[in-house]
């Protein structure tokens, strides 16, 4: 499907790019505030998002720069829309201080990065090395967006309704996480009815922190600046205590063949499913190969980790990226030193091959 076609009805399969399932999803989803600026390999978003955010009511408005998109988010966000913005890798660098913002104030919000090669302004070719901009927060303070990382087109197109659930439930900004591969990429998408919340057909959150204007009550304030003493403090506790609570209830994985594992990939999004392809190649072969594929990667699904080490087996894990190494930190930390963690990473543009998988894993004895 290309962004110039008809919107698309209910219990259909079509096809779709990345980018469009996106923008589709996040429709479907409630989305009703989109502002974004172009940028490769994103622009599919933005492009569906100008075509048919209109025939759902919503509004899309291409801002002058990323700057102004992220704020206008913040502003949409506050109305109490279910509000949204997506970029590149770049793109997203310059966002980072209305991230913090949207964090600061506990606004709901969706931002989607399509990775690109870097640093700098790199190339358009997939990447993953904004592991850490993302997990990490991102800009100042102390903060954490929820991170979650399709890597499929349907997953793609799904976990949009996820991402804006969770943004209104915990009043926090959550990343979805692709890159160039999954943006681009066509695959056919299962579209069900009345599969999301959508305005009109089942309840989205209320929202009585909003600034809707004049009700006839108590003034809502929204801001992220505490001059008092401790007034601040007293803030950041308040989202440790949330932080907490979504580490302990949102952590989300794919696993398989960890019952006889004796090698464990770990590897997220397009990564992961060349990954699959080699962990194929290598169980035909009767090699105990098994696979977690974080979901989310903030909260890090160390829950699977743990009960996998708990159970007092002796594996190795391998960590697979398209960065020099940025989620192997997570596992590491994760793992505690129990058991060995290796690590295979390509980065500015360059992609993990299966033989490249294989080859890493024939290395390590006892597989």
């Amino acid at each position: 499907m290309t962004s110039n076609q008809k919107p698309v009805t209910s219990n259909q399969k079509i096809l779709f790019t990345g980018n469009e399932a996106i923008a589709e999803g996040a429709i479907r989803a409630g989305c009703r505030f989109y502002a974004g600026y172009p940028i490769t390999p994103q622009n599919e978003i933005p492009a569906y998002m100008a075509l048919h955010m209109p025939e759902a009511g919503g509004v899309f408005i291409q801002a002058e720069s990323e700057l102004g998109a992220i704020n206008m988010v913040f502003g949409a966000a506050a109305a109490g829309a279910r509000a949204m913005t997506s970029s590149s890798s770049p793109g997203i660098s310059l966002k980072q201080e209305g991230i913090s913002y949207l964090a600061g104030t506990q606004l709901p919000a969706v931002i989607v990065n399509i990775m690109r090669g870097g640093p700098g302004l790199g190339n358009i070719s997939p990447a993953q090395s904004d592991y850490f901009q993302a997990t990490r927060g991102g800009g100042h303070g102390d903060y954490r967006c929820i991170v979650l990382a399709p890597a499929y087109v349907q997953e793609a197109f799904e976990l949009m309704g996820l991402a804006f659930e969770l943004a209104d439930t915990y009043r926090n900004p959550v990343m979805v996480l692709g890159d160039g591969v999954l943006g681009q990429m066509m695959e056919p998408v299962v579209i069900h009815s009345a599969q999301f919340t959508v305005h009109g057909k089942k309840k989205i959150h209320s929202k009585p922190w909003a600034l809707t204007g004049c009700k006839g009550r108590k003034p809502n304030i929204i801001r992220s600046l505490y001059l008092a003493e401790g007034a601040l403090e007293k803030l950041n506790l308040v989202l440790q205590k949330k932080y907490k609570a979504i580490y302990h209830n949102e952590q989300r994985c794919e696993h398989s063949f960890l019952d006889d594992a004796r090698v464990v990939v770990v590897a997220y999004g397009t990564t992961a499913r060349i990954a699959k392809g080699a962990i194929k190649i290598l169980r035909a072969k009767g090699k105990k190969i098994g696979l977690i594929r974080p979901v989310t990667l903030w909260p890090f699904p160390e829950k699977i980790f743990t009960q996998l080490i708990g159970a007092g087996r002796k594996v190795k894990f391998l960590t697979v990226e398209m960065s020099y190494g940025q989620m192997l930190e997570d596992v590491r930390l994760t793992v505690g030193g129990k058991c060995p963690v290796e690590f295979l990473g390509r980065a500015g543009g360059g992609i993990p091959t299966e033989k490249e998988i294989i080859n890493k894993i024939a290395a390590l004895s006892n597989c």
